[in-house]
């Protein structure tokens, strides 16, 4: 249980660095967001394939038929092609709330609705009955998210409506993408999960990129620029979600959705230390809140369920 928690929650460090890189990226080239959200899942896919092949490997020496693709059965298929249809939707509409906001209010209201959604539907789809202390917790990290919100705004000096309405569909399909993790992590390996969803996801963003003329940006990166999009596919991407799967096999959904509402401290921080944003006294009260909120859902966690081994 622990090790899950720890594992997702590096996952939510990570990829709070996403947003702080995309933005970057966006105010000094021509780079479209959609256009970004290909770019990081074709550098990200290698990488899977590879540790695809080893999970492959590891189970031949074990016994299993050599294969040189994973035996999915169709029902299982179904859930990897929803997870990259999640992963698809989520990755436009994330980076197009960036681009319109910023990275903080983007990440902060498209992980903030999550939980709320998660912990409703967990119970009836997942058969995972939050205890009371959990609940509590929740409602605290939504609240402490809800402060920063408003000390971004603040910041902000206005509420931009087209940004926000992006995140907000990014919270929604996060919500099935975190739910449709669960109810698969306990059947396809880790290594096939992530590379099926990624490859689905990408082979459904490459038309829209090509019809849209995403690709036009492309001549405005530099050496510099070409860096950042590599961090982005192979850090945040392979890394974290790596580890997001791990961690979610070990982890109830309803605790794996408030863990992971740390990425909008971290981006906060990560805002502060990287582009001199100073969060206000309602934000560092937010922050507060949302940390104690996590250990407390966390501890309550772990001595309400029984240990896996």
């Amino acid at each position: 249980m622990i090790r899950g928690a720890l594992l997702i929650a590096l996952a939510s460090l990570l990829w709070a660095t996403t947003g702080i890189v995309a933005k970057f990226l966006f105010s000094d080239t021509s780079l479209q967001p959609l256009t970004l959200a290909l770019l990081r899942l074709l550098v990200a896919l290698p990488f899977f394939w590879v540790l695809m092949k080893r999970e492959l490997d590891s189970r031949t020496a074990a016994g299993e038929q050599r294969r040189l693709w994973p035996s999915v059965s169709p029902p299982a298929l179904m859930v990897l092609a929803a997870l990259g249809l999640f992963q698809a939707f989520y990755q436009g509409s994330y980076l197009l709330a960036v681009d319109l906001t910023g990275a903080g209010i983007a990440t902060l209201i498209s992980l903030c609705l999550p939980p709320v959604l998660v912990a409703i539907l967990a119970a009836p789809l997942l058969g995972e009955k939050p205890r009371l202390i959990t609940i509590l917790a929740l409602i605290a990290a939504i609240a402490g998210t809800g402060m920063l919100v408003v000390s971004d705004m603040d910041t902000a000096g206005s509420l931009r409506l087209a940004g926000i309405l992006m995140a907000l569909l990014a919270a929604a399909v996060y919500t099935g993408f975190t739910l449709t993790s669960r109810y698969n992590s306990a059947g396809t390996p880790v290594f096939t999960t992530a590379f099926i969803c990624f490859l689905v996801a990408a082979l459904l963003l490459l038309p829209v990129v090509w019809l849209s003329g995403g690709f036009g940006g492309l001549d405005t990166l530099g050496p510099r620029e070409w860096l950042m999009v590599v961090y982005i596919g192979v850090v945040p991407t392979c890394i974290g979600y790596v580890g997001f799967f791990i961690g979610m096999k070990t982890t109830p959904a309803t605790l794996s959705s408030i863990i992971v509402t740390l990425e909008p401290l971290f981006v906060a921080l990560l805002a502060w230390l990287i582009l001199g944003e100073v969060l206000g006294p309602i934000g560092i009260a937010g922050a507060l809140i949302l940390t104690v909120a996590v250990i407390v859902a966390s501890v309550s966690s772990r001595s309400g369920t029984p240990a896996k081994e």
